[in-house]
C-alpha cells in the first residue's frame, strides 16, 4: 500500500523520524480538495508519540475536505540548507500518512488543545493556557490524525556528513 523508500540508506530511523516531528513547529497538511484538486495547507501541530493534532476554525475548506475524505498526508521539513555549488540541498523531512477525525468529545478536545498550548507557549502557566482555551473554545475545533505510515528521510549530503 505504501511505497518503500528507494534510497534506504537515506531513511531515518523511527527514533530520528519521531524526533523531527517533536521539534518541528509547522508542516503541510495535504487533503483531497474540491473537484479532485489537492488541497495542501501550512499548519501548526503537536505530535504526542501516537497522533498528530491540529487546530482549525469550525468551518472552511479544510473541514469540508476532511468530511469528504479523511485520508491525509502531513509533511514536516526539519532542515533545508541550499548548497549552490553542488546544486543540491542538505535536507531532512518526515511524511506521515493517516486518517483525520474531528474531535467531538470536550475532554479529548481540551486535552489536545492543552498540548498545542504547551508546545507553542511553554513559558505560560497552566492558568494562562486554560484561560486562552476557554476564551476561544467556541471558535475552534481540534483534529486528530491517526498515523498509518510514516517515514523520515535526509538528503545524501547529510547522510555523508554522518559518515
Amino acid at each position: 500500500m505504501f511505497y518503500r523508500m528507494r534510497r534506504s540508506v537515506q531513511q531515518l530511523s523511527a527514533e530520528e523520524t519521531e524526533a523531527v516531528l517533536m521539534r518541528g513547529s509547522a508542516g503541510v497538511l495535504a487533503l483531497t480538495g474540491d473537484k479532485a484538486f489537492p488541497y495542501a495547507v501550512p499548519i501548526s501541530y503537536v505530535y504526542d508519540g501516537d497522533h498528530i493534532y491540529f487546530h482549525s476554525a469550525v468551518e472552511g475548506h479544510k473541514l469540508d475536505a476532511i468530511r469528504r475524505n479523511p485520508n491525509a498526508s502531513f509533511a514536516v521539513i526539519d532542515q533545508d540548507e541550499v548548497i549552490p555549488e553542488k546544486y543540491t540541498t542538505a535536507y531532512r523531512s518526515v511524511i506521515a500518512f493517516g486518517s483525520i477525525r474531528i474531535i467531538e468529545n470536550d475532554a479529548e478536545k481540551r486535552a489536545a488543545a492543552r498540548r498545542l498550548a504547551v508546545k507553542y507557549a511553554p513559558e505560560n502557566t497552566e492558568a494562562q493556557h486554560s484561560e486562552m482555551i476557554d476564551r476561544t473554545w467556541e471558535r475552534f475545533c481540534i483534529l486528530q490524525m491517526s498515523i498509518a505510515h510514516m517515514t523520515g528521510k535526509e538528503g545524501r549530503v547529510l547522510t555523508e556528513r554522518r559518515g
